[in-house]
Protein backbone atom coordinates (compact mmCIF):
# COMPACT_ATOMS: atom_id res chain seq x y z
CA UNK A 1 0.00 0.00 0.00
CA UNK A 2 0.85 3.91 0.01
CA UNK A 3 2.24 5.64 2.27
CA UNK A 4 -0.90 7.21 4.76
CA UNK A 5 1.38 10.16 6.39
CA UNK A 6 2.55 13.58 4.40
CA UNK A 7 4.93 15.25 6.08
CA UNK A 8 6.04 19.23 4.42
CA UNK A 9 9.80 17.88 3.79
CA UNK A 10 10.41 20.64 1.94
CA UNK A 11 10.83 18.63 -1.62
CA UNK A 12 10.17 21.39 -3.64
CA UNK A 13 13.15 23.52 -2.15
CA UNK A 14 15.62 20.55 -2.85
CA UNK A 15 18.26 20.52 -6.16
CA UNK A 16 16.37 19.75 -9.39
CA UNK A 17 18.49 16.07 -9.29
CA UNK A 18 17.12 15.47 -5.40
CA UNK A 19 12.91 16.55 -6.35
CA UNK A 20 13.50 14.10 -9.84
CA UNK A 21 14.89 10.79 -7.42
CA UNK A 22 12.05 11.56 -4.77
CA UNK A 23 9.22 12.01 -7.57
CA UNK A 24 10.74 8.72 -9.88
CA UNK A 25 10.23 6.93 -6.70
CA UNK A 26 6.77 7.66 -5.88
CA UNK A 27 5.84 7.13 -9.88
CA UNK A 28 7.16 3.43 -9.46
CA UNK A 29 5.42 3.09 -6.70
CA UNK A 30 2.25 4.76 -8.69
CA UNK A 31 2.60 2.26 -11.23
CA UNK A 32 2.80 -1.35 -8.93
CA UNK A 33 -0.49 -0.14 -7.08
CA UNK A 34 -2.04 0.49 -9.86
CA UNK A 35 -0.88 -2.95 -11.64
CA UNK A 36 -1.94 -4.72 -8.39
CA UNK A 37 -4.99 -2.83 -7.35
CA UNK A 38 -6.80 -1.47 -10.65
CA UNK A 39 -8.56 -3.40 -12.68
CA UNK A 40 -8.99 -0.62 -14.89
CA UNK A 41 -5.48 -0.11 -15.79
CA UNK A 42 -4.72 -3.61 -15.52
CA UNK A 43 -6.73 -3.89 -18.57
CA UNK A 44 -5.33 -1.22 -20.46
CA UNK A 45 -2.02 -2.20 -19.39
CA UNK A 46 -2.56 -5.68 -21.72
CA UNK A 47 -4.52 -3.60 -24.25
CA UNK A 48 -1.65 -1.38 -25.30
CA UNK A 49 1.04 -4.52 -24.83
CA UNK A 50 2.33 -2.73 -21.43
CA UNK A 51 4.43 -5.03 -18.68
CA UNK A 52 4.16 -3.00 -15.49
CA UNK A 53 7.65 -4.21 -14.55
CA UNK A 54 9.59 -2.85 -17.63
CA UNK A 55 8.88 1.09 -16.18
CA UNK A 56 12.03 1.63 -15.03
CA UNK A 57 11.39 5.79 -14.54
CA UNK A 58 8.99 9.11 -15.31
CA UNK A 59 10.81 9.27 -18.73
CA UNK A 60 8.75 6.35 -19.84
CA UNK A 61 5.06 8.30 -18.91
CA UNK A 62 4.19 9.49 -22.35
CA UNK A 63 4.44 5.64 -24.14
CA UNK A 64 1.69 5.01 -21.32
CA UNK A 65 -2.30 5.07 -22.00
CA UNK A 66 -4.22 8.27 -21.37
CA UNK A 67 -6.74 8.44 -19.56
CA UNK A 68 -10.30 10.86 -20.24
CA UNK A 69 -13.47 11.62 -18.26
CA UNK A 70 -15.05 9.44 -20.64
CA UNK A 71 -13.43 6.77 -18.96
CA UNK A 72 -14.55 7.82 -15.51
CA UNK A 73 -18.32 8.32 -16.94
CA UNK A 74 -18.16 4.67 -18.72
CA UNK A 75 -16.44 2.52 -15.54
CA UNK A 76 -15.74 4.14 -12.55
CA UNK A 77 -16.26 1.09 -10.38
CA UNK A 78 -13.17 -0.34 -12.04
CA UNK A 79 -10.67 2.26 -11.23
CA UNK A 80 -11.74 1.63 -7.37
CA UNK A 81 -8.34 -0.28 -5.89
CA UNK A 82 -10.13 -0.62 -2.37
CA UNK A 83 -12.42 -2.47 -0.78
CA UNK A 84 -16.21 -0.70 -0.20
CA UNK A 85 -15.63 -0.53 3.44
CA UNK A 86 -12.15 1.82 2.98
CA UNK A 87 -14.37 4.31 1.37
CA UNK A 88 -14.81 6.87 3.59
CA UNK A 89 -16.08 9.78 1.31
CA UNK A 90 -16.79 10.55 -2.24
CA UNK A 91 -16.39 13.70 -4.23
CA UNK A 92 -18.83 14.87 -7.26
CA UNK A 93 -16.97 16.26 -9.74
CA UNK A 94 -18.39 19.00 -11.04
CA UNK A 95 -20.66 18.12 -14.27
CA UNK A 96 -19.00 21.19 -16.03
CA UNK A 97 -18.71 19.33 -19.37
CA UNK A 98 -20.99 15.99 -18.87
CA UNK A 99 -22.50 13.91 -15.71
CA UNK A 100 -20.74 13.94 -12.86
CA UNK A 101 -18.73 11.11 -11.49
CA UNK A 102 -17.95 10.14 -7.93
CA UNK A 103 -14.26 9.81 -7.26
CA UNK A 104 -14.61 7.57 -3.94
CA UNK A 105 -11.68 8.39 -1.13
CA UNK A 106 -10.16 6.86 1.65
CA UNK A 107 -9.04 8.01 4.72
CA UNK A 108 -5.70 8.38 3.37
CA UNK A 109 -6.90 10.41 0.59
CA UNK A 110 -8.62 12.74 2.79
CA UNK A 111 -5.20 13.09 4.99
CA UNK A 112 -3.31 13.94 1.44
CA UNK A 113 -5.86 16.58 0.46
CA UNK A 114 -5.62 18.39 4.12
CA UNK A 115 -1.35 17.88 3.02
CA UNK A 116 -1.75 19.59 -0.33
CA UNK A 117 -3.93 22.84 0.75
CA UNK A 118 -1.62 22.86 3.87
CA UNK A 119 1.81 23.11 1.69
CA UNK A 120 -0.73 25.64 -0.54
CA UNK A 121 -1.91 27.68 2.30
CA UNK A 122 1.55 27.87 3.72
CA UNK A 123 3.23 29.23 0.52
CA UNK A 124 0.64 32.19 0.52
CA UNK A 125 1.69 32.92 3.63
CA UNK A 126 -1.33 31.78 5.73
CA UNK A 127 -0.72 30.84 9.63
CA UNK A 128 -2.52 29.80 12.79
CA UNK A 129 -3.03 32.96 13.30
CA UNK A 130 -4.84 33.74 10.28
CA UNK A 131 -9.33 34.05 10.26
CA UNK A 132 -10.18 32.17 6.52
CA UNK A 133 -13.30 33.03 5.20
CA UNK A 134 -14.26 29.73 3.24
CA UNK A 135 -16.58 31.11 0.14
CA UNK A 136 -16.53 28.08 -1.53
CA UNK A 137 -19.17 25.08 -1.23
CA UNK A 138 -19.17 22.53 1.34
CA UNK A 139 -21.87 20.87 0.64
CA UNK A 140 -22.89 18.73 -2.37
CA UNK A 141 -20.06 16.03 -2.48
CA UNK A 142 -17.96 19.07 -3.45
CA UNK A 143 -14.32 18.38 -2.84
CA UNK A 144 -12.46 21.98 -2.81
CA UNK A 145 -14.31 23.20 0.22
CA UNK A 146 -13.97 20.35 2.20
CA UNK A 147 -10.07 20.03 0.95
CA UNK A 148 -9.32 23.98 1.92
CA UNK A 149 -11.20 23.17 5.40
CA UNK A 150 -8.39 20.27 6.42
CA UNK A 151 -5.99 22.29 4.87
CA UNK A 152 -6.42 25.15 7.60
CA UNK A 153 -7.28 22.86 10.08
CA UNK A 154 -3.34 21.22 10.04
CA UNK A 155 -2.32 24.69 9.79
CA UNK A 156 -4.11 25.61 13.24
CA UNK A 157 -6.08 28.91 11.47
CA UNK A 158 -9.45 29.87 11.66
CA UNK A 159 -11.68 28.72 9.32
CA UNK A 160 -14.92 30.40 9.07
CA UNK A 161 -17.29 28.07 6.79
CA UNK A 162 -19.07 30.98 4.44
CA UNK A 163 -19.83 28.84 1.88
CA UNK A 164 -20.82 30.57 -1.12
CA UNK A 165 -24.78 30.26 -1.50
CA UNK A 166 -25.53 33.81 -0.17
CA UNK A 167 -23.40 36.98 -0.51
CA UNK A 168 -25.56 38.33 1.98
CA UNK A 169 -24.58 36.09 4.75
CA UNK A 170 -20.85 36.50 3.50
CA UNK A 171 -20.75 39.84 4.28
CA UNK A 172 -21.81 39.66 7.63
CA UNK A 173 -19.21 37.20 8.42
CA UNK A 174 -16.60 39.67 7.09
CA UNK A 175 -18.00 42.31 9.52
CA UNK A 176 -18.57 40.10 12.18
CA UNK A 177 -15.53 38.35 12.66
CA UNK A 178 -12.88 40.37 10.48
CA UNK A 179 -11.34 37.88 8.51
CA UNK A 180 -7.97 38.11 7.15
CA UNK A 181 -8.16 36.21 3.81
CA UNK A 182 -11.17 34.90 1.54
CA UNK A 183 -11.27 31.71 -0.80
CA UNK A 184 -13.59 31.50 -2.94
CA UNK A 185 -14.26 32.00 -7.16
CA UNK A 186 -13.01 35.60 -8.35
CA UNK A 187 -16.35 36.77 -9.72
CA UNK A 188 -18.35 36.46 -6.23
CA UNK A 189 -15.59 37.87 -3.92
CA UNK A 190 -15.93 41.10 -6.68
CA UNK A 191 -20.16 40.43 -5.64
CA UNK A 192 -18.98 40.41 -2.08
CA UNK A 193 -16.97 43.76 -2.30
CA UNK A 194 -19.44 45.30 -4.21
CA UNK A 195 -22.16 44.45 -1.71
CA UNK A 196 -19.89 45.79 1.12
CA UNK A 197 -19.35 49.04 -0.56
CA UNK A 198 -22.99 48.87 -1.24
CA UNK A 199 -23.78 49.13 2.27
CA UNK A 200 -21.59 51.24 3.31
CA UNK A 201 -18.55 49.31 4.05
CA UNK A 202 -14.88 49.45 2.73
CA UNK A 203 -13.72 46.72 1.53
CA UNK A 204 -10.10 47.57 1.57
CA UNK A 205 -10.23 48.40 5.80
CA UNK A 206 -11.92 45.63 6.63
CA UNK A 207 -8.63 43.62 7.45
CA UNK A 208 -8.91 41.22 4.45
CA UNK A 209 -4.84 40.52 3.58
CA UNK A 210 -5.15 37.70 1.24
CA UNK A 211 -7.78 36.37 -1.56
CA UNK A 212 -7.31 32.54 -2.48
CA UNK A 213 -9.03 31.99 -5.67
CA UNK A 214 -10.39 29.37 -7.26
CA UNK A 215 -12.10 28.20 -10.29
CA UNK A 216 -11.49 31.43 -12.60
CA UNK A 217 -8.25 32.47 -13.86
CA UNK A 218 -6.77 36.22 -12.01
CA UNK A 219 -3.75 36.28 -14.08
CA UNK A 220 -2.89 36.54 -17.91
CA UNK A 221 -0.81 34.57 -19.88
CA UNK A 222 2.07 36.70 -19.07
CA UNK A 223 1.36 36.05 -15.07
CA UNK A 224 0.47 39.43 -15.05
CA UNK A 225 -2.65 40.35 -13.18
CA UNK A 226 -5.67 40.33 -15.32
CA UNK A 227 -8.69 42.85 -15.36
CA UNK A 228 -10.54 41.29 -12.58
CA UNK A 229 -7.28 40.45 -10.67
CA UNK A 230 -6.39 43.89 -10.59
CA UNK A 231 -10.18 45.05 -9.65
CA UNK A 232 -9.72 42.19 -7.12
CA UNK A 233 -6.77 43.65 -5.68
CA UNK A 234 -7.67 47.14 -5.83
CA UNK A 235 -11.09 46.71 -4.27
CA UNK A 236 -10.01 44.49 -1.59
CA UNK A 237 -6.17 46.10 -1.13
CA UNK A 238 -4.97 42.59 -0.68
CA UNK A 239 -2.49 40.37 -2.38
CA UNK A 240 -3.92 37.87 -4.86
CA UNK A 241 -2.65 34.05 -5.27
CA UNK A 242 -4.57 32.23 -8.40
CA UNK A 243 -5.24 28.70 -8.08
CA UNK A 244 -5.98 25.39 -9.95
CA UNK A 245 -7.26 22.41 -9.50
CA UNK A 246 -9.73 19.45 -10.69
CA UNK A 247 -11.84 16.94 -8.16
CA UNK A 248 -9.94 14.22 -10.77
CA UNK A 249 -6.85 15.40 -9.69
CA UNK A 250 -6.94 16.02 -6.09
CA UNK A 251 -4.33 18.24 -6.10
CA UNK A 252 -3.77 21.75 -6.51
CA UNK A 253 -1.29 24.09 -8.24
CA UNK A 254 -1.40 27.36 -6.01
CA UNK A 255 0.30 30.58 -6.77
CA UNK A 256 3.37 31.38 -3.91
CA UNK A 257 4.10 34.83 -2.72
CA UNK A 258 5.88 35.63 -6.38
CA UNK A 259 2.66 35.51 -7.94
CA UNK A 260 4.69 33.73 -11.01
CA UNK A 261 1.92 30.25 -11.30
CA UNK A 262 0.76 27.83 -9.54
CA UNK A 263 4.10 25.31 -8.21
CA UNK A 264 3.60 21.71 -8.99
CA UNK A 265 3.93 19.77 -5.58
CA UNK A 266 6.39 16.91 -6.94
CA UNK A 267 5.73 14.33 -4.31
CA UNK A 268 1.85 14.51 -5.35
CA UNK A 269 1.32 14.99 -8.79
CA UNK A 270 3.05 14.72 -12.10
CA UNK A 271 2.30 17.29 -15.18
CA UNK A 272 2.79 16.95 -18.69
CA UNK A 273 1.63 19.22 -21.74
CA UNK A 274 0.53 17.63 -24.56
CA UNK A 275 -0.24 19.20 -28.49
CA UNK A 276 -3.35 18.27 -30.29
CA UNK A 277 -1.87 14.49 -31.36
CA UNK A 278 -0.79 13.61 -27.97
CA UNK A 279 2.92 15.17 -27.90
CA UNK A 280 4.86 16.32 -25.14
CA UNK A 281 5.19 20.26 -25.37
CA UNK A 282 8.37 21.85 -23.99
CA UNK A 283 8.06 24.21 -21.34
CA UNK A 284 6.97 27.75 -22.63
CA UNK A 285 4.03 26.38 -24.92
CA UNK A 286 0.37 25.97 -24.88
CA UNK A 287 -1.07 22.54 -24.38
CA UNK A 288 -3.70 20.30 -22.67
CA UNK A 289 -2.90 19.78 -18.97
CA UNK A 290 -2.68 16.43 -18.61
CA UNK A 291 -2.09 14.91 -14.66
CA UNK A 292 -0.92 12.10 -12.81
CA UNK A 293 -1.80 12.14 -9.36
CA UNK A 294 0.29 10.51 -7.35
CA UNK A 295 -0.22 8.57 -3.71
CA UNK A 296 -3.60 8.41 -4.06
CA UNK A 297 -5.62 5.35 -2.89
CA UNK A 298 -8.85 5.04 -3.56
CA UNK A 299 -9.41 5.86 -7.52
CA UNK A 300 -5.76 6.64 -8.35
CA UNK A 301 -5.70 7.51 -12.22
CA UNK A 302 -2.45 7.60 -15.02
CA UNK A 303 -2.11 10.68 -17.35
CA UNK A 304 -5.38 11.44 -16.74
CA UNK A 305 -6.69 14.41 -19.10
CA UNK A 306 -8.10 17.31 -17.94
CA UNK A 307 -9.25 19.40 -21.31
CA UNK A 308 -7.35 22.46 -19.78
CA UNK A 309 -5.50 24.66 -22.17
CA UNK A 310 -2.04 26.16 -19.62
CA UNK A 311 1.86 26.62 -19.94
CA UNK A 312 3.93 25.10 -18.11
CA UNK A 313 7.11 27.67 -16.48
CA UNK A 314 10.54 26.43 -15.69
CA UNK A 315 12.60 28.98 -15.22
CA UNK A 316 13.53 29.85 -11.61
CA UNK A 317 11.23 31.59 -9.15
CA UNK A 318 11.80 34.33 -6.96
CA UNK A 319 10.61 32.34 -4.10
CA UNK A 320 13.61 29.87 -4.32
CA UNK A 321 11.48 26.82 -5.34
CA UNK A 322 12.89 24.93 -8.07
CA UNK A 323 9.56 23.38 -9.00
CA UNK A 324 7.87 24.10 -12.26
CA UNK A 325 4.92 25.94 -12.19
CA UNK A 326 1.28 25.72 -13.90
CA UNK A 327 0.58 29.09 -15.51
CA UNK A 328 -3.61 30.15 -15.65
CA UNK A 329 -5.71 27.94 -18.02
CA UNK A 330 -5.85 29.78 -21.01
CA UNK A 331 -9.33 27.71 -22.01
CA UNK A 332 -10.44 24.43 -22.40
CA UNK A 333 -10.41 22.18 -25.43
CA UNK A 334 -14.19 21.28 -25.15
CA UNK A 335 -14.64 25.19 -25.42
CA UNK A 336 -12.59 26.19 -28.14
CA UNK A 337 -14.45 28.46 -30.57
CA UNK A 338 -14.06 28.68 -34.25
CA UNK A 339 -15.29 31.77 -35.91
CA UNK A 340 -14.74 32.63 -39.68
CA UNK A 341 -11.13 30.92 -40.06
CA UNK A 342 -10.33 32.33 -36.18
CA UNK A 343 -9.52 29.85 -33.16
CA UNK A 344 -10.22 31.65 -29.86
CA UNK A 345 -11.20 30.77 -26.06
CA UNK A 346 -14.17 32.22 -24.16
CA UNK A 347 -11.35 33.52 -21.53
CA UNK A 348 -10.44 35.77 -24.56
CA UNK A 349 -13.84 37.71 -24.78
CA UNK A 350 -14.20 37.65 -20.71
CA UNK A 351 -10.84 39.42 -20.48
CA UNK A 352 -12.77 42.54 -22.73
CA UNK A 353 -15.56 42.03 -20.97
CA UNK A 354 -13.98 42.40 -17.71
CA UNK A 355 -12.32 45.90 -19.04
CA UNK A 356 -15.33 47.59 -19.49
CA UNK A 357 -17.04 49.92 -16.94
CA UNK A 358 -20.99 49.19 -16.49
CA UNK A 359 -21.02 45.60 -16.95
CA UNK A 360 -22.37 43.57 -14.23
CA UNK A 361 -22.13 39.57 -15.10
CA UNK A 362 -21.97 37.99 -18.42
CA UNK A 363 -22.12 34.85 -20.35
CA UNK A 364 -21.48 33.32 -23.98
CA UNK A 365 -24.05 31.12 -25.91
CA UNK A 366 -22.39 29.57 -29.11
CA UNK A 367 -24.82 28.22 -31.62
CA UNK A 368 -23.60 25.89 -34.94
CA UNK A 369 -23.51 28.20 -38.30
CA UNK A 370 -21.42 26.27 -40.57
CA UNK A 371 -19.63 23.01 -40.62
CA UNK A 372 -16.34 25.27 -40.11
CA UNK A 373 -17.39 28.09 -38.01
CA UNK A 374 -19.65 28.88 -35.00
CA UNK A 375 -22.27 31.69 -34.16
CA UNK A 376 -20.93 33.51 -30.51
CA UNK A 377 -23.53 35.36 -28.99
CA UNK A 378 -21.74 37.67 -26.01
CA UNK A 379 -24.85 38.45 -23.43
CA UNK A 380 -23.82 41.18 -20.55
CA UNK A 381 -25.60 42.56 -17.85
CA UNK A 382 -25.83 46.02 -17.50
CA UNK A 383 -28.28 49.39 -16.81
CA UNK A 384 -26.20 51.75 -17.94
CA UNK A 385 -27.56 53.98 -20.88
CA UNK A 386 -24.06 53.98 -22.20
CA UNK A 387 -23.63 50.07 -22.49
CA UNK A 388 -24.20 49.57 -25.95
CA UNK A 389 -24.40 46.88 -27.59
CA UNK A 390 -22.65 48.25 -31.37
CA UNK A 391 -20.25 49.60 -29.26
CA UNK A 392 -19.31 46.34 -27.16
CA UNK A 393 -19.13 44.59 -30.78
CA UNK A 394 -16.77 47.28 -31.87
CA UNK A 395 -14.68 47.00 -28.84
CA UNK A 396 -14.69 42.89 -29.30
CA UNK A 397 -13.89 42.74 -33.00
CA UNK A 398 -10.86 45.32 -32.10
CA UNK A 399 -9.33 42.76 -29.78
CA UNK A 400 -10.59 39.42 -31.43
CA UNK A 401 -10.06 40.21 -35.09
CA UNK A 402 -13.94 38.57 -35.38
CA UNK A 403 -17.37 40.42 -34.10
CA UNK A 404 -19.62 38.40 -32.20
CA UNK A 405 -22.86 39.15 -31.80
CA UNK A 406 -23.97 41.00 -28.75
CA UNK A 407 -26.96 41.28 -26.39
CA UNK A 408 -27.67 43.60 -23.58
CA UNK A 409 -29.99 42.35 -20.53
CA UNK A 410 -30.64 43.04 -17.13
CA UNK A 411 -28.05 42.66 -14.71
CA UNK A 412 -30.56 40.21 -12.40
CA UNK A 413 -31.55 38.12 -15.76
CA UNK A 414 -27.99 37.48 -16.62
CA UNK A 415 -26.99 36.94 -12.95
CA UNK A 416 -30.00 34.61 -13.08
CA UNK A 417 -28.93 32.35 -15.69
CA UNK A 418 -25.25 32.28 -14.31
CA UNK A 419 -25.75 31.60 -10.90
CA UNK A 420 -28.27 28.62 -11.66
CA UNK A 421 -29.31 26.59 -8.37
CA UNK A 422 -28.77 23.49 -10.26
CA UNK A 423 -24.95 24.44 -10.60
CA UNK A 424 -22.20 24.45 -7.76
CA UNK A 425 -20.24 27.20 -9.99
CA UNK A 426 -20.83 30.11 -11.97
CA UNK A 427 -21.81 29.07 -15.96
CA UNK A 428 -20.58 31.62 -17.91
CA UNK A 429 -20.28 29.29 -21.65
CA UNK A 430 -23.51 28.03 -22.47
CA UNK A 431 -22.86 25.43 -25.68
CA UNK A 432 -25.48 24.60 -27.87
CA UNK A 433 -23.73 23.02 -30.57
CA UNK A 434 -25.21 20.03 -31.96
CA UNK A 435 -20.97 18.35 -32.57
CA UNK A 436 -19.51 20.19 -29.24
CA UNK A 437 -15.99 18.83 -28.88
CA UNK A 438 -15.73 15.55 -27.07
CA UNK A 439 -11.82 15.05 -27.55
CA UNK A 440 -9.43 13.73 -29.91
Amino acid sequence: MMHTTFQDTGVAFQSPEEIAARRNEIFLRHISYLAAHSSFYRRKFSEAGIDPGDIKTVDDLPGLPLTDKSDLADAADDFLCVTPAEVVDFCLTSGTTGVPVPLQQTAADLRRLAFNEEISFRGAGITSSDRVLIAVALDRCFMAGLAYFFGLVRIGALAIRGGSGSVPVLAELVRRYHPTAVIGVPTLLLRLAERLAGEGDDPGAMGVKRLICIGEPVRDRNLSLSVIGGRLSDIWQARLFGTYASTEMATSFSDCCAGRGGHVPPELVLVEILDERGRPLPAGEPGEVVATPLQVTGMPLLRFRTGDIAVLHDEPCSCHRSTPRLGPVLGRLAQMLKVRGTTLFPQSIFSVLEDVDGIKGYYLEVFDEFDLSDRVRVVVGGNDSTLDAANLGDRLAARLRVRPEVLVLPPEEVQRKVHSAEQRKPTTFFDYRRQAYKGR
